[in-house]
């Protein structure tokens, strides 16, 4: 069967771009070869779903992505769709076939140890802006709020008696975060250096040195800096901050349920994908340490 015909029609009534008809002639040969190469006599207009669902399981063996399987299966199925409205095949053995599901992505994290070292009073000056910037690493770090929920503190939702914020989440809802020894010394600093030292234009906890409630690109901002110090990894953001604070808690095994009234997570499903990800830390440590792994 003549491939060219099907680039043609992407080509001049597609008006596809010649980048992506290439692609498509690159996936339609790929497969070609694959059918061609089983020895069976196979052509285009004898193969069966099952040739094609074996194409797709030896290219996940090879360690292809499913997001690269899917791409490939989707040539084969606008091929088929084509070939069958032209009539140059009796039937599509490509209608049926499922491609793999999208690998979840894992929620992206800083390390403890790279925490620990970033938090250190001794990275960081005893100027407002330093001590702002780290005050805000700590609170993302150990309470695990979001940036929106940060940026809406207002002094009196910092219980420094009963050690615990007192936040508004998502639609509204409203929970309570305990904080240790370590966030409330940093609170308490922050604090007397900012009534010192920052004339208050707004309300707010956390305040710029022009005396305004930080708004939420101003923390990203600082969020994305400081985490430069310590990590290559590209997203460096308050919400890694969130990530970091519960992978770390399951690390120190922290009850899911817990976890998830900390977070402020609707469902449990939502904070079950933390699990995979300190899987994934156990196996790395497993397939590093057991002699036979």
């Amino acid at each position: 069967m003549r491939i060219e015909e099907f680039l043609d029609y992407l080509r001049l009534e597609r008006n596809y771009s010649a980048l992506t008809v290439l692609k498509y002639e690159t996936c339609l040969r790929l497969f070609e070869d694959f059918f061609r190469g089983l020895g069976t006599g196979l052509e285009w207009e004898t193969v069966d779903s099952d040739v094609i669902r074996d194409w797709m399981e030896l290219m996940m063996d090879e360690g292809e992505k499913a997001t690269t399987v899917n791409g490939k299966l989707s040539a084969v199925r606008s091929f088929y769709r084509f070939a069958l409205r032209k009539g140059l095949v009796s039937h599509d053995p490509a209608h049926n076939v499922t491609g793999p599901k999208k690998e979840k992505q894992l929620p992206k994290f800083i390390r403890e140890k790279d925490m620990d070292r970033l938090l250190s009073p001794e990275m960081w000056s005893d100027e407002y802006k330093d001590v702002c910037a780290r005050t805000l690493l700590i609170t993302f770090y150990e309470s695990g709020m979001r940036v929106a929920e940060l940026v809406s503190l207002d002094d009196e939702m910092v219980d420094f008696v009963n050690h615990q914020l007192k936040v508004t989440g998502k639609r509204n809802k409203q929970r309570i975060i305990p904080f240790g020894e370590e966030m409330e010394r940093a609170l308490l600093d922050y604090v007397a250096l900012r009534d010192e030292q920052v004339k208050r234009q707004e309300s707010g906890f956390f305040l710029t040195d022009k005396g305004k409630r930080m708004n939420i690109p101003q923390v990203r901002r600082i969020v994305k800096q400081q985490l430069g110090r310590v990590t290559t990894q590209k997203k460096r953001s308050p919400h890694v901050l969130r990530h970091s604070f519960a992978t770390a808690m399951l690390n120190h095994e922290a009850g899911l349920e817990s976890v998830k009234k900390l977070l402020g997570h609707e469902s449990l499903a939502t904070t079950e994908i933390y699990t995979h990800t300190t899987f994934e830390q156990l196996k790395k440590v497993y397939n590093k340490a057991h002699p036979r792994s």
